[in-house]
């Protein structure tokens, strides 16, 4: 390692805690072209920011984010705060020669996220890089799967089916949080993890979307103001005033690939039993193969040259020749959520000491959102067929 790169990093909370264990994780599993400093974290409350940098492993702090991009010594800013703020940090952060990795969705609109692509484009001629962060590429068995499309083995993609199944918000009276609120959030279930399903589907498949007919929906339409709700499986109390919840609860929508493969898309808060379903299944006209993110070691392959007797196969994706897995652990040995988040930073810096575009670009993940924007509109316009 023959120079560092420093990191800075804005927001603490769910993901700023993932992001953090994986700038930690990854020198020490990884051989890296660059080293990593865990230079300064950003929160907007000093005594959370200062408790939240000693808890995760932070050099310093800062109140104001645009201190972090105006430091020195900073190389990248690594954005992990609702999607309301991130073209500006983003826009700026880049304008100020900084590298970006940028938590999906990129942004709240398609307006928002052509400009963030835009400032990409013109810092990378100046060698200054950006990448958004879909993290799920980087599950040994999806990437997989991504492997297996790329060879051929499914033969012609014919059928895309993806579905992310969440439990979490079923407690009407869970109260509202910056998820619920369509100004800081952009969409519900929609935005939050329907994004991951529509990325990966059409980075695996290797096709995009190219039109889609959707229905929106909200189930618990109010929920309590305030309470102490973090993250994931908080419950909330029936007393007190209530707010609106201004984005979806659950989306569902087809579509279809620039390939012609045809889709079904499903992404629900509100499937009981459910905790982290990231779900996808492509059928080809030779193979097929299936994932589920609650068996993530697990990948389902089918192959029709088996003959009448044969059945989809288990892969367990453990062994050293599968993606990601020979720097961890003996086969059979499975990894977890945050390897993903190692994997990606991983990712990052080997293309960044290679000078070379870190993937998924931010004119991927603007792909990604036109996506998001169409099924909005087809759901306000009756399901209404919708280009991308």
């Amino acid at each position: 390692m023959t120079e560092t790169l420093r990191i800075g990093m804005v927001g603490y909370a769910f993901m700023g805690a993932a992001h953090s264990h994986a700038w930690r994780t990854a020198p020490r599993f990884f051989d890296l072209p660059l080293g990593i400093g865990m230079t300064a974290l950003a929160g907007r409350d000093s005594e959370r920011v200062t408790a939240a940098a000693a808890k995760l492993g932070w050099d310093s702090v800062e109140t104001d984010w645009r201190r972090l991009v105006e430091r020195d010594d900073i190389d990248l800013v690594d954005i992990c705060v609702p999607g309301n703020l991130h073209a500006e940090i983003a826009i700026a952060a880049l304008e100020a020669g900084k590298h970006v990795l940028c938590e999906k969705p990129l942004a709240n609109s398609v307006e928002e996220a052509e400009r963030m692509t835009e400032a990409a484009e013109a810092a990378k001629a100046n060698g200054v890089l950006a990448m958004c962060g879909f993290s799920y590429r980087r599950t040994p068995a999806l990437s997989l799967a991504k492997r297996l499309v790329d060879s051929g083995a499914l033969g012609e993609i014919r059928h895309v089916r993806a579905q992310y199944l969440q439990d979490w918000l079923t407690d009407e009276n869970a109260p509202l949080t910056w998820r619920l609120d369509k100004d800081k959030s952009g969409s519900g279930s929609l935005g939050d993890i329907g994004a991951h399903i529509i990325d990966a589907a059409q980075w695996i498949g290797g096709a995009d979307i190219t039109g889609v007919s959707a229905i929106l929906e909200t189930f618990v339409k109010e929920r309590p103001v305030g309470g102490d709700f973090v993250g994931l499986g908080g419950h909330g109390g029936t007393d007190g005033p209530k707010g609106p919840v201004t984005v979806d609860d659950a989306a569902v929508f087809t579509a279809r690939f620039g390939n012609n493969a045809i889709g079904v898309f499903e992404a629900t808060r509100f499937a009981l039993g459910r905790k982290n379903a990231m779900r996808l299944e492509l059928n080809g006209s030779k193979a097929s193969l299936a994932f589920d993110f609650e068996d993530m070691n697990s990948l389902w392959f089918y192959d029709s040259a088996d003959g009448p007797n044969s059945g989809f196969r288990k892969i367990q994706a453990t062994e050293p020749e599968h993606p990601y897995t020979g720097n961890w652990w003996p086969v059979g040995h499975g990894l977890g959520y945050e390897h993903g988040f190692t994997h990606q930073v991983v990712d990052l810096v080997n293309a960044i000491g290679a000078g070379e575009q870190p993937t998924p670009s931010f004119g991927d993940a603007l792909q990604v959102q036109k996506v998001l924007a169409a099924v909005e509109a087809s759901a306000a316009d009756e399901s209404r067929w919708t280009a991308v």
